[in-house]
């Protein structure tokens, strides 16, 4: 199995570095959206051009917080995908836009469903308001929203939509969310952004100076340890649900293996958000092709 593991790991690879003969999504994707664009690369070819397209529109809907300089134009900004959702399903002309069109095309040609793309931009508002979540419960929810529809998504582009995958596609989206703001607190902290919730910061007595000042004290190891031990109980609630699932559904839950090394990491550090090795795994397309040779995640 390893030399096995070892020679699909290396042809993804070349495919990977083989930037000519990626698509302007793809590339996109590669550039800003390393995870998934390494979960994507399992999926069979005919669905990879798709999963590209999905990536690349949430990638597109997650940076208006950053390429906007005052809510109002971000809420703008978010009408504008909304209404060029509703011209994908309503046979309208694409605007012209990179990702419109290959995202347009996905849908119509994949009936994919309208409501997981509401929701996803529904969920971008919150982006939008630099204060902290008021409870863990709100963040749970943000999470759910903006990564679990896209889960449900690729499930749909994969042809892999079952009671079973439906019902891994939130407790993944919501353990890799958490996780994934774990990851992003340097960045977030320098922008002013807040994420630790309100009552998480109150049980851990977390000085409101440290997170910008890019401390780890033990207060901010405290809340950040609490936001991932509910990710961890997220991540087990999916894993509960793996025997069974069909294989054609891994590329799209493979971000529960990517969370599962994360939070691994993240405890080796102390729960110190701000260390080095908890933002990126250099073996994770190894760990990629082991989960997806073995098929679990």
């Amino acid at each position: 199995m390893r030399n096995r593991s070892i020679e699909v790991t290396s042809t993804l690879l070349r495919r990977s570095a083989d930037a000519p003969a990626l698509s302007l999504v793809a590339r996109l994707v590669r550039t800003h959206d390393r995870d998934r664009y390494q979960t994507a690369l399992f999926a069979p070819a005919a669905a990879r051009e798709a999963l590209f397209a999905l990536y690349a529109f949430n990638y597109e809907i997650a940076r208006v917080r950053e390429s906007v300089r005052e809510p109002m134009l971000g809420q703008i900004r978010l009408q504008w995908w909304r209404e060029a959702i509703d011209a994908a399903y309503a046979g309208a002309a694409p605007r012209r836009h990179e990702v419109v069109g290959p995202l347009t095309a996905a849908i119509r040609g994949l009936g994919l469903g309208r409501e997981h793309f509401a929701r996803l931009i529904d969920a971008r508002e919150r982006d939008l308001d630099d204060a902290a979540p008021a409870t863990l419960a709100a963040l749970e929810g943000y999470a759910e929203g903006t990564s679990a529809p896209l889960i449900r998504l690729a499930l749909e582009v994969l042809g892999a939509v079952t009671p079973q995958t439906l019902g891994a596609a939130a407790p993944i989206g919501i353990a890799y969310a958490l996780t994934g703001l774990i990851r992003a607190m340097p960045l977030f902290a320098r922008t002013g952004r807040w994420v630790i919730p309100d009552d998480i910061a109150a049980e851990a007595g977390l000085d409101p100076g440290d997170y910008p000042a890019l401390r780890a004290t033990p207060a901010l190891r405290r809340a950040v340890a609490s936001v991932a031990r509910r990710a961890a109980y997220h991540l087990d609630a999916a894993r509960a649900r793996q025997a069974g699932l069909p294989r054609a559904a891994l590329p799209a839950l493979l971000p529960a293996r990517i969370t599962a090394g994360a939070l691994k990491r993240l405890e080796r550090a102390g729960f110190d958000p701000f260390a080095r090795a908890v933002a990126t795994d250099p073996l994770q397309s190894w760990r990629l092709t082991l989960a997806m040779l073995r098929g679990k995640f």
